[in-house]
């Protein structure tokens, strides 16, 4: 009986002690996370390993707009929530046939194919149309002249500030641009609208969302313009120092200008698509129909040259406007997004998260009177 009771209590001492060692392990886990998400993005030791590296191909700094940033504040700016493959069904796939001869270079900011069609519409937009939506008090009116290279909204680069609204930024700049490329129209869409109107439908605002949803939810309810419902992020603290951070607007479905009435603002997209991994398809997507919105896991250091990953972990997700592509002196093809980084070979996962839609000429009547509501930009 003394045997069996020795036996019991050993049995559960060592049950005691491991249910400890996991805990211990648990706690100094947590630690380690913390003390990682609560250091400086910006290290000098990485800078040194990737500019000593012969083979990385480009070079790190001490990025200014980020020099105060912890890794956790870094994060929270990765606003790129990942989809289960379950939730993508429906969603149509573009792949492109390989008869079109693509140039070895290309930037959008020098305009498509497209951008004939959509100067020819605009040459048709004389003052008559423009003073005809001035007269109307309540319409919106865009500027009756053409985006041109000097003018094309793909130039502008936009700062989120401290809100990680990447995933609706890259999808309203790249509508934005397609509106310009198919119609001739020189306009900015409201990224507030799709932030704080869309919803859990579209991820969490300021938290994140879902590159896809912002397209989907561009054909479904449409997005007004900048002048609008400007970015609320505008106004304030930009950046770290004004913790917490910013919680997501409210949607209040009403234009901030004057005599400008939210419904008549909205712009619509035809479609929503995701494009096929294949670099050729997407290179022809944006030949064609004008920049994409792509993904990938971002990086705080670098300076200049086609980016590989070299070091560090992947933090999460950042959407961009993807513009153009090109081959550099070395012989390295990649990818044009106001910065370079490597094609043809998903680096951080960049050629798997394309996404894109067409532009539509629903609710265009109200401000361009030119336009002709029975033709939507095709594929």
């Amino acid at each position: 009986m003394a045997a069996t009771s020795g036996v019991r209590i050993c049995l559960l001492s060592s049950l005691l002690e491991a249910i400890f060692a996991i805990q211990l392990q648990v706690s100094e886990g947590k630690t380690d996370l913390q003390l990682k998400v609560n250091s400086r993005i910006l290290q000098e030791s990485m800078i040194e390993l990737i500019n000593d590296n012969p083979q990385a191909g480009w070079k790190a700094a001490m990025n200014p707009r980020f020099t105060n940033y912890t890794v956790g504040q870094f994060m929270h700016l990765l606003g790129v929530k990942s989809m289960r493959d379950g939730d993508l069904k429906g969603i149509p796939v573009v792949t492109h046939r390989k008869g079109l001869k693509l140039p070895k270079k290309f930037d959008a900011r020098t305009f498509g194919p497209n951008v004939a069609i959509g100067k020819i519409l605009g040459q048709l937009s004389d003052l008559y149309s423009y003073v005809f939506c001035q007269i109307r008090a309540n319409a919106f009116c865009s500027s009756p002249f053409l985006c041109d290279s000097s003018s094309f909204k793909i130039s502008q680069i936009k700062d989120q500030g401290h809100c990680g609204s990447c995933w609706a930024f890259g999808a309203v700049e790249a509508l934005s641009d397609r509106f310009c490329i198919h119609f001739g129209m020189n306009i900015s869409l409201s990224v507030n609208d799709i932030l704080a109107c869309c919803g859990f439908m579209c991820g969490d605002g300021c938290d994140g969302g879902y590159p896809i949803s912002a397209w989907r939810y561009f054909v479904h309810t449409g997005v007004v313009t900048e002048e609008c419902d400007p970015y609320f992020d505008n106004i304030g603290c930009f950046h770290p120092g004004c913790e917490p951070a910013y919680p997501t607007p409210e949607c209040e479905k009403r234009c901030k200008k004057r005599n400008v009435l939210w419904e008549e603002s909205k712009h619509f997209g035809v479609n929503a698509y995701r494009i096929s991994s294949d670099p050729y398809s997407i290179m022809a997507e944006i030949f064609m129909n004008g920049p994409v919105e792509v993904s990938f896991t971002d990086f705080a250091h670098y300076k200049s040259g086609v980016y590989k990953h070299i070091t560090g972990d992947k933090m999460g997700g950042h959407a961009v406007k993807l513009i153009g592509w090109g081959t550099n002196d070395d012989g390295e093809d990649y990818w044009e997004g106001y910065f370079m980084i490597r094609r043809g070979t998903n680096e951080c996962g960049i050629e798997v998260g394309a996404v894109a839609g067409l532009p539509s000429t629903r609710n265009l009547i109200i401000e361009h009177g030119h336009v002709d509501v029975s033709r939507d930009a095709s594929v």
